[in-house]
């Protein structure tokens, strides 16, 4: 069973909207042009003592790997001397395939039954603009019937404004949770790793109480707790 409340958990859903930002180069054969999420626009925000699950139900996790290795690569290309362009499918739960796209530093990660669905997808639109990566550790939500409805990733956001010793941007984590298919899959909910202690709980709670409702035509992601610079960086 997932918990019914976490102590002194806050968790505060700032609606965000969706606005047009710079239109990037297809990353592969499975992919469309993508527009990034420019800065975001706050609608409100509202305090919840903790995510109370809607019914009980038994929810699990599993894992998966995204890591070059365990993935089939389906396109590659050399941009410059410094980077490549690179699309690789990755194997995930009940027939879902992980395609993940990285093009100059930046990657997308969508989900679907085969590539071309998962390239369809809105969530192989959600970018973000500073240089960024995932880890290669898939978490994935399970329904009582071991039914995959989301999914959990953290993403590394190079931040400019903050270099190391050797002049290069150290990075930033934040938790994406996505939704998956049947239907849409899409980008739900971003928590803030730096500014949430318990931000793996977070993460699991906002995949269970909003990604099955989730209408990514017209939803908004929510900002889970507090925001941080992660999630500052992932508006730019």
């Amino acid at each position: 069973m997932i918990p019914l409340a976490l102590s002194a958990v806050c968790v505060n859903l700032l609606q965000l909207v969706n606005v047009t930002g710079v239109s990037l180069t297809p990353k592969g054969p499975h992919m469309a042009r993508f527009t990034l999420l420019a800065p975001l626009t706050l609608l409100g925000c509202t305090a919840i003592g903790a995510l109370v699950p809607a019914h009980a139900e038994q929810v699990s996790s599993a894992y998966t790997s995204a890591a070059g290795k365990d993935c089939r690569t389906l396109s590659g290309r050399e941009v410059d001397t410094d980077d490549e362009a690179s699309e690789q499918l990755c194997r995930g739960p009940a027939g879902l395939v992980v395609l993940k796209n990285e093009t100059d530093l930046r990657e997308t990660v969508t989900v679907g039954r085969n590539a071309e669905e998962a390239g369809r997808q809105l969530a192989a639109a959600q970018g973000f603009g500073p240089f960024n990566s995932t880890t290669d550790t898939i978490e994935w939500r399970l329904g009582g019937n071991g039914k995959p409805f989301a999914m959990i990733q953290r993403w590394h956001i190079a931040d400019n404004g903050d270099l190391d010793a050797k002049g290069r941007p150290r990075n930033e984590q934040m938790l994406v949770v996505t939704r998956l298919p049947p239907g849409a899959a899409c980008h739900v909910a971003y928590i803030d790793v730096k500014a949430n202690a318990d931000a793996n709980a977070l993460a699991r709670k906002a995949a269970d109480q909003l990604a099955r409702g989730f209408d990514c035509g017209n939803d908004k992601v929510a900002i889970i707790c507090h925001s941080g610079r992660a999630v500052e960086l992932a508006k730019r």
